[in-house]
């Protein structure tokens, strides 16, 4: 979600969220429990009261012939994707940003049924790809409920990596629900988890588009789901540091604040640009930058034109800001052998494993002021990037809502980051319960980590 400071109206998403939020608050008692960790690698089910996350990604030549296909197939190479082969219908489309109507040929493809280890209420997709000028592609969920019913086949993003005259814009979309569930912009969640109704599976449809006549194609070559049924709670049991504690990672601190008034048609410029400018950070930390040519469209009077460009190519054109997670992971998968998921974390413990192995993480989080010492703001909906932990555990961030990229760097108290991180739910200035992020976080990593990254990705349930 995109940075809110106090005198900044709150993002259309929180207010989404909130609102669902309110209605379960009541659903469960706020829990203590330790949270646990579920995945496709994990086994035993979790503790009753505990967060139930499951991670699961389809990207290899077999994963994808497992798949229901019409018109697709997997392209060999270094790393596999899924391509056009042959449409398989055409479409017309009236892009609902532009106005602008045309036709396009179309193939898909069906994931088979994905049972997590736990039903979940709250699902996110996310996808990494390639997408030339003239071509796009479109994410869909349909989930079976608890009690053996089906929801629709939901949109999860229309998606293109450009906005150029030949792209449709990148899009969420509004108004999906069947009274049961509904889709805030990028996860799709049940509307009352306190009857005890959760999804028990799901499956994916992608559909992959590209101008008639042409032999161009998006190249699918991760597709990731993840599914996590987290608790309604206040606080989260504080976390012990462990091996990762004392280790810092080099990554670049850019600040969001000195963008404010770039560019003000992505989310009224770069006040709101947490996310993009963390996603930024994390890419050049891994060493992948905008070319020049990429960046011939930014103002030359402006610092840092890296965020601008990560905020053009963020940006969701429904949502009206740059803080779509899906849409951010996809970004930074368009970087050279670079791979993007969007997941949730049980605890520090986690990210501490991932810093050790050298994997930055971008966390999601909400707050009070009064909530996290240091910080000099509160947000409704905020982005930062973890970039390690001093010997006693604390954690190092860079955050970018700093008034300058020298500020950037900050150490908050462990025990408040982790809880303002992992809670779902919180109070708000006015005392009115709003929703939190349940530690929703962004992995970037590369197409080949190395056998330690590897391994701590695993032990999360990624592959």
């Amino acid at each position: 979600m995109s940075s809110s400071t106090p005198s900044r109206p709150t993002p259309r998403r929180t207010v989404l969220a909130a609102a669902l939020g309110a209605a379960a608050a009541t659903s469960l008692a706020a829990s203590s429990a330790p949270l646990a960790f579920a995945s496709s690698a994990a086994s035993g089910p979790s503790r009753a009261g505990s967060a139930r996350i499951d991670y699961h990604a389809w990207t290899s030549d077999d994963d994808w012939r497992r798949g229901t296909a019409e018109g697709t197939r997997p392209a060999g190479g270094r790393r596999t994707g899924l391509v056009i082969d042959r449409p398989a219908g055409t479409m017309e489309h009236t892009d609902p940003h532009t106005g602008t109507k045309a036709t396009w040929e179309y193939a898909t493809w069906t994931s088979p049924v994905h049972a997590p280890p736990a039903p979940a209420s709250e699902v996110i997709v996310s996808w990494n790809a390639h997408a030339p000028a003239g071509t796009w592609l479109q994410t869909e969920v349909r989930g079976r409920y608890s009690d053996g019913t089906r929801t629709p086949w939901y949109v999860m993003g229309r998606w293109t990596a450009g906005d150029g005259p030949d792209d449709i814009r990148r899009t969420s979309v509004d108004g999906q629900g069947d009274g049961r569930s509904s889709v805030n912009t990028d996860t799709l969640a049940v509307s009352k988890p306190a009857t005890g109704l959760r999804i028990a599976s799901y499956e994916l449809r992608l559909t992959l588009f590209r101008k008639p006549g042409t032999r161009l194609t998006p190249t699918v070559r991760r597709l990731g789901v993840m599914g996590s049924d987290v608790p309604d709670r206040f606080t989260v049991p504080a976390s012990v540091p462990g091996p990762g504690a004392g280790h810092e990672l080099h990554v670049p601190g850019y600040s969001q604040e000195i963008h404010k008034g770039q560019y003000p048609e992505y989310d009224n410029g770069g006040e709101a640009w947490c996310s993009p400018t963390s996603s930024q950070m994390v890419l050049a930390y891994w060493g992948r930058r905008p070319t020049a040519a990429d960046l011939a469209w930014v103002d030359p009077a402006y610092a840092d034109p890296q965020v601008c460009h990560a905020a053009r190519f963020t940006y969701d054109y429904q949502y009206k800001g740059c803080g779509n997670w899906p849409f951010n992971a996809a970004y930074a998968a368009t970087y050279h052998d670079m791979q993007a998921v969007v997941t949730r974390l049980r605890s520090l413990g986690d990210a501490e494993k991932l810093i050790r192995a050298r994997i930055p993480v971008i966390t999601s989080q909400s707050f009070l002021a009064a909530e996290l010492d240091g910080a000099g703001y509160g947000t409704a909906g905020h982005l930062m990037c973890v970039v390690g932990f001093t010997a006693q555990g604390d954690v190092v961030v860079n955050d970018p809502n700093s008034p300058s990229n020298a500020a950037v760097r900050r150490v908050y108290k462990r025990r408040q980051f982790e809880n303002i991180w992992l809670r779902t739910k919180r109070h708000n200035a006015q005392g009115e319960v709003r929703s939190g992020s349940g530690g929703v976080c962004y992995l970037y990593f590369p197409a080949e980590p190395d056998e330690q990254q590897r391994r701590a990705l695993q032990e999360l349930g990624i592959r």
